[in-house]
């Protein structure tokens, strides 16, 4: 395993007014599991796409050799003829397309003139069993979760036959079944020969998988590691991702929870007219003031679409049952009703549903209450949105050039601290969290956790979903779990393990 597949050599990629890649230099050796990791922003995504062909030869400096062979990418056709997969942290699934259609897209098979249809939808039944996603080939994408998509890209990749196969963050959407899943299918695959490259956040992932662990800083390489002769635990891979040491990753909160009851859902029952199925049964579940309040449960739950329900129900659900809030009955049959009670709703998909991406930084945080930097006949002030814009930027530590950059070239932390700025904007009593340090880094996920901290010890109350168990645990004052559109269980903090919330979560 000593001769190396892939060697970049003094990889530089810029972008207006940033340096995105600063003479990188990155090798990985045949049959190896080779982990690259940093802060969002570090500048692993954008060489995984100096090296897949997103960003063609004459765009960046540098040289690229495969097999000892330099190679010139000019298009992801080039990556792939050369035996190159990779899957995105951003989906590129078609939303109306079945899963059948999507994993074979461009790769259709055929039977003399026309596509063989039943032998395409035999394969993704295999490919499915192999990723353990029990829907059928024929669902369509936009029916699936973000989870069960990203599944589904991973079934897509593994179609290619990829000899070189460059995963970025896979399992950031996945629970942790399924995230022990697809480790087992990556070291299959070693198995036969297929060099991986994984980028992640999940330091404790990484570890369990590695061969090699390679670190990126600021757009530099700062080191690579050797599992095997190098002494590497989480402790240092964050100390050599941040440039200093993080002892705590869940910082203590300043306050306890008042005893007054903010939120309460009785008896909440719904039903998916889409899918023609009931899909929550029987919710009971209150918040106090001030308090960090976890849900926890499997991919395909319920935790997503119980938050939308109470979020002004804008997936059109029939629902049942009573919602209170602040010590009144309340009823809400759009968003923006919600909105203006003061509840927020930030949703686990920012990219396509939290964000505005071709907007900026400036009109993302104003974006859901625009009456507050408007005159009296509904015309935005500027200078409003520039005031509030720079509160949150400072506030929030949002790194970007300015408030005018475009939001779609902020790293993922700071987009997240982007849609955490739009809501606190609408000035919420209660924010919901769905998935809050999705695809972020280390030190990002610290910086969140203290602002979560931060608001709840300012007496707003904060409904937190999470696929992240150690992350639920650490944060929430108290959880319940989840199990196929059923509460199951209520623990306290100084009670919850991972066990017992594994153990609540496969009740039904």
């Amino acid at each position: 395993m000593d001769q190396y597949i892939l060697e970049m050599k003094n990889i530089t990629k810029r972008f207006p007014g940033v340096v995105a890649l600063d003479n990188v230099n990155f090798s990985i050796k045949k049959g190896e599991i080779h982990c690259l990791v940093g802060e969002n922003g570090a500048g692993k995504s954008t060489l995984m796409k100096v090296l897949s062909g997103v960003y063609p030869h004459s765009q960046f400096d540098g040289c690229i050799f495969l097999d000892d062979k330099q190679v010139r990418f000019n298009s992801i056709n080039d990556s792939e003829e050369a035996g190159i997969g990779i899957i995105y942290q951003e989906l590129a699934l078609v939303p109306d397309m079945m899963v059948y259609e999507n994993i074979m897209l461009g790769h259709e098979k055929t039977r003399g003139i026309g596509i063989d249809i039943h032998e395409m939808i035999k394969i993704t039944t295999s490919l499915l069993d192999m990723v353990r996603l029990s829907i059928k080939p024929t669902t369509k994408i936009k029916e699936l979760g973000i989870g069960q998509q990203q599944l589904v890209e991973i079934a897509k990749a593994l179609y290619r036959n990829a000899r070189l196969l460059i995963l970025d963050e896979p399992t950031a959407a996945l629970n942790e079944n399924d995230c022990q899943n697809l480790l087992d299918i990556i070291r299959n695959l070693k198995t036969k020969g297929v060099t991986c490259i994984l980028i992640s956040h999940k330091l404790k992932e990484v570890l369990e998988i590695a061969d090699t662990i390679t670190v990126l800083r600021d757009g530099k390489t700062i080191c690579t590691l050797d599992r095997q002769k190098d002494n590497v635990n989480e402790q240092v891979l964050i100390k050599h991702m941040v440039g200093r040491s993080i002892d705590n990753i869940y910082p203590p909160k300043k306050s306890v929870p008042e005893k007054d009851v903010l939120f309460s859902v009785k008896d909440w029952d719904v039903f998916d007219p889409q899918k023609n199925r009931k899909i929550l049964y029987n919710i009971n579940l209150e918040i106090k003031k001030g308090e960090i309040v976890g849900m926890a449960g499997l991919i395909g739950s319920g935790r997503t679409e119980l938050a939308r329900s109470l979020f002004g129900n804008p997936d059109k659900y029939h629902i049942s049952g009573e919602l209170y809030f602040r010590g009144k009955p309340v009823h809400f049959n759009h968003p923006a009703s919600a909105i203006k009670a003061g509840i927020a709703y930030a949703s686990e998909d920012r990219k396509r549903m939290g964000l505005i991406l071709i907007q900026s930084v400036k009109n993302n945080i104003v974006l859901a209450n625009q009456k507050k930097v408007s005159n009296g006949l509904g015309v935005v002030i500027d200078e409003e949105e520039i005031i509030a814009a720079d509160k949150y930027v400072e506030s929030l530590s949002i790194k970007t050039p300015s408030i005018m950059q475009l939001v779609n070239y902020l790293s993922g932390g700071n987009q997240q601290k982007v849609a955490i700025a739009k809501w606190l904007f609408a000035s919420p009593f209660l924010l919901i969290l769905d998935e809050p340090t999705r695809g972020i880094d280390v030190g990002s996920k610290y910086e969140i956790y203290t602002i979560m901290n931060d608001l709840v010890s300012q007496g707003m109350s904060i409904l937190m979903i999470s696929s992240e168990l150690p992350e639920i645990i650490g944060m929430s004052d108290r959880i319940y779990v989840i199990s196929n559109g059923r509460l199951t269980g209520e623990l306290y903090k100084n009670e919850a393990t991972q066990e017992k919330i594994i153990e609540l979560a496969t009740l039904y």
